[in-house]
Formats: C-alpha cells, sequence, structure tokens
C-alpha cells in the first residue's frame, strides 16, 4: 500500500514550521519521518529552529485554547501560504529570521489545537483559568487563594491533612486542628505550624514563602536535602537542578499576587516572565538564555501583563514582538 503524500503539498517540508504541521498530521508516516531526519541533519539552522519550536508547542501542551477557532484559521491560512512560499522561496538571512517568528506563531496555533490539560482536570480537585483567582474553602476551615492557571488536589484523611499543588500557585491560610497540614510539590513538602503562606510551581523550581507563622519545609530527594524552618519574611527556593535559594523580604509582599502586583527583587528574567504568563491568554516567548538569566527588579501591575511584560523588557533593553494577540516574543536582538 503506497503512503499518502505530505499534506499541503507534495514537495518535502522546506521550515520548522511545516514540518510541524506535516508530522502532526501523519505521526505514522514512517518515510514523512525519514525525510525529517535527513532535513533535520542537513543544516545547523534547521536544528535549532526545530528545538524552539518544540519548546514552544511543549510549553503550550499544557494550556487550553481561549480562542480555539481563530487559532485553527490561522493553521489553515499557514498550511495555504506553505503551498507559495514553496514555489517562491528565497534565501538570506532576513529570510530565515522571519520563518523562525512564523514557525513560533505556527507553533503556537498546533499546540493550542492538539494540547489540552485533560489529564491535569482529572487529577485537580479545583483549578483556574487564565488570569482568575479563586477562594477555595476546604472542610476544616483552612482557605486557599489559588493564583491564575492553579491547580491543587486535596487529600484529607483521620490523620493528615494534604494539599498537593499540581500546577501554578496558591496561598493557605490554615486553621488549626489536631491533625497536620503539609502541601507537597513535586518532592518538597512544606509542613504547616499554624500559619499563612505561599507556594508556587514554574519551569525553575519550587517556592515557598511564609506571610504569617512558622512553616517547615523539606525535600530529601535532592542533590542537598534540606529542613528549613521558615517565619514570616522568610523564603525558599528549591529549583530543578537542586539548588537551594534562601532569602527574606517584607513578610507583606509574600503573595503580592494576592493584591494584583508581582514584587520582584534581584530574579532572573526567566523566572519574573514565568511568573507573568499564567496572566496573559496566550504564549509568551522569551529567547535567548543570556536573557533569562539577567537580575531584575521591579514591581510590575497583574493586571496589565502586556505592559508588564513591555516593562520587563525596557529594564533589559530587549524587544518586545506582539506577533498576534495571542502571541508575544521577548528577544535580545
Amino acid at each position: 500500500m503506497g503512503r499518502a503524500p505530505i499534506p499541503a503539498n507534495s514537495d518535502t517540508p522546506a521550515t520548522a514550521s511545516d514540518w510541524l504541521i506535516a508530522l502532526g498530521e501523519q505521526p505514522a508516516d514512517e518515510e514523512l519521518r525519514d525525510r525529517f531526519d535527513a532535513w533535520l541533519a542537513a543544516s545547523p539552522d534547521h536544528r535549532r529552529d526545530w528545538a524552539e519550536i518544540s519548546r514552544t508547542a511543549e510549553a503550550l501542551g499544557q494550556t487550553e485554547p481561549a480562542h480555539q477557532h481563530e487559532w485553527g484559521e490561522f493553521v489553515r491560512q499557514r498550511k495555504a501560504e506553505r503551498v507559495t512560499e514553496s514555489r517562491t522561496a528565497t534565501v538570506g538571512r532576513r529570510r530565515r529570521r522571519t520563518n523562525v517568528i512564523a514557525a513560533l506563531a505556527v507553533a503556537a496555533c498546533l499546540a493550542f489545537i492538539f494540547g489540552g490539560n485533560l489529564m491535569l482536570r482529572i487529577e485537580a480537585d479545583h483549578m483556574t483559568a487564565t488570569a482568575e483567582q479563586r477562594r477555595v474553602h476546604l472542610a476544616d476551615g483552612t482557605v486557599v487563594l489559588l493564583a491564575p492557571e492553579s491547580a491543587i488536589d486535596i487529600a484529607y484523611d483521620e490523620d493528615a491533612r494534604r494539599v498537593r499543588l499540581l500546577k501554578g500557585r496558591a496561598y493557605f491560610e490554615v486553621v488549626a486542628d489536631r491533625r497536620p497540614f503539609a502541601v507537597q510539590v513535586r518532592q518538597v513538602e512544606a509542613r504547616d505550624i499554624g500559619t499563612a503562606f505561599d507556594v508556587g510551581l514554574d519551569a525553575r523550581g519550587v517556592d515557598v514563602g511564609v506571610r504569617e507563622g512558622i512553616v517547615d519545609v523539606s525535600a530529601a530527594r535532592v542533590p542537598e536535602a534540606i529542613a528549613e524552618r521558615l517565619q514570616a519574611g522568610d523564603w525558599v527556593r528549591v529549583t530543578t537542578t537542586g539548588r537551594i535559594e534562601r532569602g527574606r523580604l517584607p513578610a507583606d509582599q509574600v503573595a503580592s499576587w494576592m493584591q494584583g502586583q508581582l514584587v520582584v527583587k534581584n530574579r532572573p528574567v526567566g523566572e519574573v516572565v514565568d511568573a507573568l504568563r499564567p496572566y496573559f491568554a496566550g504564549l509568551v516567548v522569551l529567547r535567548g538564555a543570556a536573557l533569562a538569566d539577567q537580575p531584575l527588579t521591579g514591581v510590575y501591575n497583574l493586571a496589565d501583563p502586556v505592559e508588564a511584560l513591555r516593562a520587563v523588557a525596557r529594564a533589559q533593553g530587549a524587544t518586545l514582538h506582539r506577533i498576534s494577540p495571542w502571541l508575544i516574543v521577548i528577544s535580545a536582538d
């Protein structure tokens, strides 16, 4: 039996965005996969562009579209344009740069269409959407305030009260009870000693900050096992590489997101952008490891995430590109 042709035209796709469409439509086509491997091996530019578009698609695969029909129309238009582009292709650095931006846009579209958070919905007891905060009252009277794009799973029994933070960020006002109260995030556990505290999870790690009272933070399965007792104003962060960061700030600045502000002091740009992403209904791409690691201090308005991202870019001499209403690229060049 013959193999089906590549979607949209019979030629080999020419760009990373074209390959994303083709492979997404025919994931079981071995001949197509062989041609993709050959295209990938042909040039370092191909490998770099594919790595970038893959990271974008993976990031968006964990979100759900707010405007799915618009993205679908964008993909259909892009597939039609691919036919024309294959006939009129030109060479040059400017064209390659344009294709990278186009690839990011197509990755955003496809990931919004094919991605989703079904497993998270199954696992979570409570979730929030983009730019949504939600107050949750637990059975014992404990109050949890969920930040945007966050999810928790509740596990109470006769002996213990446990909450798992599955995604995002949450603030806990814990009611005293004979049973211990703990929040688990990956390998980190924050155990309440009568307090109010903030716990966050992002691509770079897990952080815990105390607004009132005392919290014990432990993590056994990291390179440097930790057992910290935090008081009001203390915070600790366990990065994905196992590094432990500690610090202090005014207690009323812990969980500043509850007041619609993001207050940061000497934090990496990548971490700040991660904190702003849940407030923007789309994708934010930060290009360049050097830019992501630059330190940043400032106060940002969460009610206007686009302007907050512009302020981040300005502070670093970077450029913000608004590719579409749902796609922003921040680049150092």
